[in-house]
């Protein structure tokens, strides 16, 4: 070390005593008074140009990247009562799930499944055994070690029938086994092509839950205070004077298995009604809400993007026998003006749909009955008289029959009480009332809907969406097996024609010979009316300006614009490109 500054200090004094600086301090020196203020002038200039071309070189080199830090308060309608992958119900429930679990698979950038927790995998025998190599070193929220055994459970207990999970129909005949700590294999009972997007279910922890019995489960801490492997970690839960949660804060998980989220902590805001979160997000106490449209220049950005669900009235048999003819579904299904729904009650928001198939998924849609409202309901009338009905013009209403045996056409709709559908319902009463069909009404928060009245499938006719996944699957929804709880066919639809349809559908690897399947359980849905289906809404988001890294890409469930939220980020860094930090995928 001595050494080398006395090296430099020689260096040093050699410099000073070279004859270029003396002959260049005896130019200055030889100045008038003027010329050598010139020279410190011209000189300033020389050193102030060098250094803005030095920053402005930086600015250009630099590479403006995400960094750590930052928060986002969310406002969401409902709260939470069951976060948990296999008992999730409403879009509350899935949506702090989404932030607090993950599963073996997830969504990359341009929405194509990538691994999460899965390092790798491996398909053979045909599409029936599909084999994940974990990552290594994978851990829950409170430490404990995520393994094959962890997966192993997760998935025999969705299978559980005492459970009943609503992702049961997923796991169906699936044979899951550890093969070590870091392999999981399944092997399904015959090909099915969309199995990967069942891979993203998110994993339980086996040592929390193994002990606690289906009719303790729902019941359990954990379904409030979930331990997961997700992308961020529950640090706190609020609840109002009734004890019901009405905010949610999380902080990133660091050990999160494909890295890190850049923001700190996530902040859920829940609330009893839509109109409610409009006012919090305008008023600045929400930075981000779904399906409320806020003036543009507020300071925020605007996402609008397809959305994969169905919106229909599904007509329930079992508790009204009137939805067992035929000539009443399709007559219900004609009368309804859709155009009209989208534009004026909806905002434009929306497409029109008339089957089961959300339109533009196909390269032919179900079409839309066509003509002015009053065309429409001179139809259906024709529809109900051939059927055997007479408009009792005194009473204002259909009938069939005479005596003990008349049969009076009138029902009750029942449907979420969320601004856009109470909406739909109203446009759909006073449509249906032109025809001659008195309706009543029945709202209900969205969490005792889901509770109370689609599980036991207690309504005549409900106003309600279907969420067709990114895979595109029916089954849940039409096929006759899932009629009953916890089964989505809410329509208690049975042809068998169909069911076989659903089963090649299902089995198909080929994209194409999908899409046939796809368009033929479409078209015979469609025709048997077991629902008149409505409109299929577009996903609106709203988020701050300053939050950067949203993409949204397929909107199956509000959930999913939660997908990437790893992403995310309202801070960045400059940094020389070399020094970028490696995405993870």
């Amino acid at each position: 070390m001595m050494d080398s500054i006395r090296h430099a200090m020689q260096a040093s004094k050699r410099w000073r005593e070279s004859p270029l600086l003396t002959r260049f301090e005896a130019q200055i020196a030889s100045l008038s008074p003027g010329d050598k203020v010139i020279a410190g002038v011209l000189a300033s200039l020389v050193v102030v140009t060098s250094l803005i071309a030095l920053f402005a070189l930086k600015n250009t080199l630099l590479v403006e990247v995400p960094t750590y830090g930052g928060s986002l308060t969310e406002g969401i309608v409902g709260s939470p009562r069951f976060v948990n992958p296999l008992l999730a119900l409403s879009d509350a429930d899935r949506d702090v799930t989404e932030l607090t679990y993950a599963g073996l698979m997830g969504v990359g950038e341009d929405g194509a499944l990538v691994p999460v927790l899965a390092e790798s995998y491996d398909i053979t025998e045909g599409g029936t055994v599909y084999t994940f190599i974990l990552r290594e070193g994978l851990e829950f929220s409170d430490g404990s070690p995520l393994t094959a055994e962890d997966v192993v459970f997760t998935v025999l207990k969705a299978q559980d029938s005492g459970l009943k999970s609503p992702v049961r129909a997923n796991w169906e005949g699936v044979l899951v086994e550890a093969v070590d700590a870091r392999t999981v294999r399944f092997t399904l009972p015959k090909a099915y092509a969309p199995f990967l997007e069942n891979a993203r279910m998110g994993i339980l922890p086996a040592r929390l839950w193994r002990n606690i019995s289906n009719e303790e489960f729902p019941f359990s801490t954990l379904q409030t205070e979930p331990v997961g492997a997700g992308p961020f970690v529950v640090s706190g839960v609020g609840r109002n004077a009734s004890g019901i949660i009405d905010t949610y804060k999380l902080v990133a998980n660091k050990k999160f298995a494909i890295g890190r989220p850049y923001l700190d902590t996530i902040r859920l805001s829940f609330f009893a009604q839509e109109s409610d979160v409009r006012k919090a997000l305008l008023s600045g106490a929400v930075d981000s809400a779904y399906g409320v449209i806020v003036p543009e220049q507020s300071g925020r950005t605007i996402f609008s993007v397809p959305y994969s669900r169905v919106f229909g009235v599904f007509f329930n048999a079992s508790e009204n026998p009137l939805f067992a003819r035929s000539e009443v579904r399709k007559a219900l299904s004609l009368s309804l003006d859709r155009e009209t729904l989208v534009e004026e009650v909806l905002g434009g928001t929306a497409s029109p749909a008339a089957g089961p198939v959300p339109p533009g998924t196909l390269s032919e849609d179900t079409p839309i009955p066509t003509g002015t409202l009053e065309e429409r309901v001179a139809e259906a009338a024709e529809v109900l008289e051939k059927g055997g009905w007479t408009y009792d013009v005194e009473n204002r209403i259909w009938a069939r029959g005479t005596g003990s045996s008349r049969t009076e056409l009138h029902f009750t709709l029942k449907t979420s009480n969320v601004s856009e559908l109470k909406a739909v319902a109203g446009a759909v009463k006073d449509m249906w009332e032109k025809l001659g069909v008195p309706v009543s009404i029945e709202l209900y928060e969205p969490g005792d809907l889901n509770q109370n009245i689609i599980r036991p499938r207690s309504y005549e006719a409900l106003l309600f969406g279907m969420v067709v996944g990114r895979d595109r699957d029916l089954y849940a929804f039409w096929h006759s097996s899932q009629r009953n709880d916890p089964g989505l066919n809410i329509a208690l639809y049975a042809n068998k024609a169909v069911d076989a349809l659903l089963d090649k559908e299902r089995a198909a690897s080929d994209a194409s010979e999908r899409d046939g399947y796809l368009k033929d359980i479409q078209e015979q849905v469609a025709a048997d009316y077991p629902a008149a289906f409505t409109h299929t809404p577009d996903f609106v988001y709203t988020v701050p300006r300053g939050l950067r890294g949203v993409a949204l890409t397929q909107i199956a469930a509000p959930s999913d614009r939660f997908a990437r939220i790893a992403y995310w980020y309202r801070q960045t860094d400059a940094v020389w490109p070399f020094f970028i930090r490696a995405s993870g995928e």
